[in-house]
């Protein structure tokens, strides 16, 4: 009596005992590809904001909603997307994404109305979170585990191209053309990753096969995450600029507390959850992903306040404040590349503290920048800060996805993004609330506009700028000393022959 056979397809594909130099590269350069044009895509817009302003007669407060769309549609879907690729298959979600992005960017470019237009970037941005959700996961499949620094790193270097890339492209497009073209541009790429994507992408490598009957979707679990992600967001953002004690604020932080406890209440009950809640019993992993949001809602603050210190401050055209900026995406993509190979070579935890202890230095120093700090000097720290957030941003991500099973990926790496994504939100807020508390308190309640054209409203700024990086710098501290108890295991050293299996215990 002959024995079943082995469908290929129910057996984990496993790089650790099966490298494959050329594949990892080939998937690499389809996902890092689409990686690059969605951030792309949300930088980009920022320098079209008046454009679009103008062309629609509409205030540039109503066109913000374009990006306020986007951000809440990436937050409310990402986490549920990362369920369904582990579920159906990543390339599946990944390719289905990129088709929603390129629709989204044509419908775009045609929008005939502002809300026709919003409409289109939400479709974008399901695209978009369709393809985060599952873009690192994706990647690190197919890279052994020693080599989690090197896949992460290159992921983010991709990644800071990307955000540095979408102000310079927007300019240099709508000086020649209209707001359009840059929606066009965007669908390019994408569409190039798309075809590359389809014929490189192999489910039984980037995915892990499911044992047995495939599990039922946690659609309560997914809607009660998504809505407490869109109150937040909501709620942080403040949009409709009311005051931060009145009952639409307070409100909205009960509803995300109560949605928040329902969520975490049903899938500890979930036989088969959205987010398995146990990963957080384990101490690297909680601490990992705690230390992740404290991280960038520190540097995601300083972020923020640059560009209102460069333009509104120090008068800067958007253009040139554009350049300047660069630096600190420059920054980060060197040291992406360093930390990640580096990490796998002697250990994640000393480059995180190193990332952080630079981020502090630097906050520290701008805290005390003027108007009269010579440009030079804000470069430099810019790109010496923008090491920082390299330096601690891929070992954390490496001791998170290295924490997990791989069949876990893509819930956890649509986690880390969303991770990042409300550290963004919280740390913008904090800081704005810094600086128009303070401003405020010494009797300026002037547009950003005026800062350096009304007098003392620089003073007040100035006050405000110092007491956001002083936060900035405790935010900092607090995720340094998370991770100083962060204790992953050693690295894996390589093996000594090529595809040589590793045995348990190294």
């Amino acid at each position: 009596m002959s024995t079943p056979s082995i469908k290929a397809a129910d057996v984990p594909w496993d790089p650790d005992a099966n490298p494959d130099d050329n594949y990892k590269w080939k998937i690499f350069s389809a996902v890092g590809v689409s990686m690059f044009t969605m951030v792309m895509s949300f930088s980009i817009v920022f320098v079209a904001l008046n454009a679009i302003a103008e062309d629609f007669g509409e205030t540039l407060r109503a066109v913000s909603w374009v990006i306020v769309a986007q951000s809440l549609t990436i937050s409310a879907v990402m986490l549920p997307m990362g369920r369904v690729a582990d579920i159906v298959g990543r390339k599946k979600v990944h390719l289905f994404g990129q088709a929603l992005f390129i629709a989204g960017a044509i419908f775009a470019a045609f929008s005939p109305t502002l809300g026709i237009l919003i409409v289109a970037r939400v479709i974008m941005a399901v695209g978009s979170a369709m393809g985060q959700a599952v873009g690192t996961a994706i990647i690190i499949s197919v890279f052994p585990s020693r080599e989690l620094g090197k896949a992460i790193g290159s992921q983010t270097t991709a990644v800071a191209i990307g955000g540095a890339a979408g102000p310079i492209i927007g300019g240099i497009l709508l000086h020649w053309w209209s707001w359009q073209s840059l929606f066009i541009v965007m669908a390019i790429p994408m569409a190039i990753a798309l075809v590359w994507g389809y014929f490189v992408l192999d489910d039984s490598r980037i995915s892990q096969p499911i044992q047995g009957k495939r599990p039922p979707y946690d659609w309560i679990g997914a809607f009660l995450s998504a809505a407490a992600v869109i109150v937040l967001v909501v709620t942080i953002n403040n949009p409709f600029a009311v005051a931060w004690i009145s009952p639409l604020i307070l409100g909205g932080g009960l509803l995300t507390a109560a949605l928040l406890a329902a969520f975490i209440y049903w899938e500890l009950r979930n036989p088969a959850p959205l987010l398995d809640l146990s990963m957080f019993r384990n101490a690297v992993f909680a601490l990992a992903i705690a230390t992740r949001w404290l991280g960038f809602m520190g540097t995601t603050a300083g972020r923020f306040l640059m560009p209102i210190f460069l333009i509104s401050f120090r008068g800067m055209s958007e253009g040139g404040a554009g350049g300047v900026l660069v630096v600190s995406a420059l920054g980060m993509a060197i040291a992406a590349q360093m930390s990640g190979r580096l990490s796998d070579a002697f250990g994640p935890r000393r480059f995180t503290l190193m990332g952080f202890g630079v981020i502090i230095a630097t906050s520290l120093a701008f805290a005390f920048i003027t108007d009269e700090t010579a440009l030079w000097i804000v470069m430099v720290i810019m790109f010496v800060n923008g090491l920082g957030m390299g330096l601690w941003n891929v070992p954390n991500s490496s001791i998170i996805m290295g924490s997990i099973s791989r069949s876990r990926y893509g819930v956890v790496s649509a986690l880390t993004n969303l991770t990042r994504n409300v550290g963004n939100v919280v740390g913008q807020a904090v800081a704005s609330a810094i600086v128009v508390g303070i401003m405020t308190a010494d009797g300026f309640d002037v547009p950003l506009s005026e800062i350096n054209i009304t007098p003392g409203a620089g003073d007040a700024f100035l006050d405000g700028w110092k007491i956001a990086y002083f936060a900035v710098v405790g935010f900092s501290l607090v995720g340094a000393s998370l991770a100083f108890f962060t204790r992953p295991p050693a690295p894996l050293p390589a093996p000594k022959t090529r595809g040589a299996d590793r045995e348990d215990g190294e």
